[in-house]
């Protein structure tokens, strides 16, 4: 069992009809939590009915609470989903209790757990106060870290990709992604795998793991491995694709911390992945069987 800190957002997805406890990092964090690790969130809610809840599952699956900070100016952080041409949409508030974490209690935290690997992602990212945050989580501890990349118009810029890549060990970005970050800093190759390439090389990532949707994933090593694994899903099977990159994420992790080769990290996690699809929201508890099966023995 590892202990390992994820910061950043902790929301509730609204739905057409029902709302769902979310965010990536959150999502992560649960995951984790199911796969028999110590994840610790560290993020921040408002003190509201939303907080309540998201107390009462942490309480019902055994997550610690610890690095959950309360807001008396800030709500819950919020994001309305909806489906348009069967994509997923997803309209963000400003102002939330996430976007307002404390840096002293976060480094805290995070330095008195010592985690074996350091979760964060570029959302929570958008204010000064939080980047703060975690940058003195940075300061204060010495792990390995890995950023999931989730750009979110139109709370992202070329600086906060910058900076997360160039504390990253390992990052895991969409080809959506790939091809925006691709254009912001001028890589003007004509493959995705050259634009994989030069980020490997130009932020000393250890590897990269980049997501395809319905066609699978694959990944690219700073020593030069290489492996795809094509996608797993039928159009019967599918029911939401939410959370599927959060699932991605967490067996990556997995991967990172029990030393699997790329090929093996990559197929558990585009099966896990595809598993999270299959089910609404994201984390379906009809996932909870597979956990086994992928857990490191």
């Amino acid at each position: 069992m590892h202990h390992i800190v994820l910061f950043g957002e902790v929301l509730a997805d609204i739905f057409p009809d029902q709302t769902i406890l979310g965010g990536a990092p959150y999502n992560v964090t649960r995951h984790l939590q199911a796969f028999q690790q110590l994840p610790i969130l560290i993020s921040r809610t408002g003190k509201d009915a939303l907080k309540e809840s998201l107390l009462s599952e942490f309480a019902r699956l055994g997550i610690s609470q610890a690095g959950i900070q309360i807001d008396t100016k800030h709500p819950t952080g919020q994001v309305t989903v909806y489906i348009q041409n069967e994509t997923n949409h997803f309209n963000i508030e400003p102002n939330q209790a996430y976007d307002y974490i404390d840096a002293q209690d976060a480094a805290h935290i995070a330095e008195s757990n010592s985690p074996s690997i350091i979760y964060f992602g570029t959302l929570a990212q958008r204010t000064d106060v939080s980047s703060a945050a975690l940058n003195k989580i940075f300061k204060k501890t010495f792990s390995p870290r890995f950023v999931d990349v989730n750009l979110r118009a139109p709370w992202y810029n070329k600086a906060v990709i910058e900076y997360s890549l160039r504390n990253a060990d390992f990052a895991k970005v969409s080809e959506e992604e790939l091809i925006i970050i691709a254009a912001l800093f001028s890589l003007n190759t004509k493959h995705l795998r050259d634009v994989a390439l030069c980020l490997v090389e130009k932020f000393d990532l250890t590897t990269l793991f980049v997501t395809c949707g319905e066609s699978g994933a694959w990944a690219l090593s700073s020593v030069g491995e290489y492996f795809q694994t094509p996608g797993q899903l039928l159009n019967a099977t599918l029911i939401d694709t939410v959370g599927a990159g959060d699932a991605f994420s967490a067996v990556c992790i997995l991967g990172i911390l029990y030393q699997w080769s790329v090929e093996e990290t990559m197929i558990k996690a585009n099966a896990f992945a595809a598993e999270v699809c299959k089910a609404r929201g994201a984390v379906p508890e009809k996932t909870a069987y597979i956990y086994h099966s992928l857990t490191a023995k």
